[in-house]
């Protein structure tokens, strides 16, 4: 666990000190940043492996920076808020993160969130995968590197979105209720996942659909949920 490099974004140093202590107790090591601009030159310059994100902080705030982070960092984020609006939430995984906690919030929960985003990101868990390449049409995902690929460009899916592309890739035609992606993808109860699974299929279908209003491969299943439609 000490090879993973977790950095914690907070303006409020008692928040990211609370935060460091219970990260390295579990054996990770923390680096740490009081606002996105100091996270960006972090993340440029150091290997991390997760970011933990505060939304409302000086300089840059959270939502700039995950959006700067998602130009070319595929890590998964987990961004902390005080705001319980689900507007609130969905925005932030609208612009990349993977997860959202809202403050104030059981530390102990953070840590087993760190540790499940990991285990997905880095394939360690027992959500294996059996072939290195998944093929649909022009679409192609290599389950290995965890990159995405349309028409011979690279398509660049932060962590979750990746995991909902390759849950229905490796199982096109069938369809997925939205609390079975939420369940599968996340590992938690669907609990109001409908607003968060839609928000994260809106993504996916702007970067690898030609048209998003209508797309050639994620298809909606009215009153049911989603399925990948198989292309030649």
């Amino acid at each position: 666990m000490s090879t993973y490099n977790i950095l914690v974004v907070d303006d409020d140093q008692d928040i990211r000190d609370g935060i460091e202590i219970y990260l390295k107790n579990e054996g990770f090591q923390v680096s740490k940043a009081s606002n996105g601009k100091e996270a960006l030159q972090i993340v440029q310059s150091d290997s991390i492996q997760l970011i933990i994100l505060d939304v409302m902080m000086p300089e840059m705030d959270g939502i700039a920076a995950t959006f700067k982070i998602r130009e070319d960092k595929n890590i998964p984020i987990i961004m902390l808020s005080a705001k319980v609006e689900d507007s609130d939430k969905i925005l932030g995984l609208s612009v990349g993160a993977d997860d959202y906690m809202t403050k104030p919030f059981h530390p102990m929960e953070l840590v087993a969130r760190v540790k499940s985003h990991l285990r997905r990101f880095t394939q360690l868990g027992s959500y294996q995968v059996a072939t290195n390449e998944l093929k649909n049409g022009d679409l192609t995902l290599d389950s290995e590197a965890k990159t995405c690929m349309k028409q011979d460009q690279a398509v660049h899916l932060t962590p979750i979105e990746y995991k909902i592309t390759e849950l229905l890739m490796k199982n096109k035609g069938r369809v997925f209720s939205i609390s079975e992606i939420y369940e599968r993808v996340w590992g938690e109860n669907a609990l109001n996942a409908e607003n968060i699974v839609a928000v994260h299929i809106r993504k996916i279908r702007e970067k690898i659909e030609c048209d998003p209003k209508n797309p050639e491969f994620i298809k909606v299943v009215w009153g049911v949920g989603y399925k990948m439609e198989k292309r030649s």
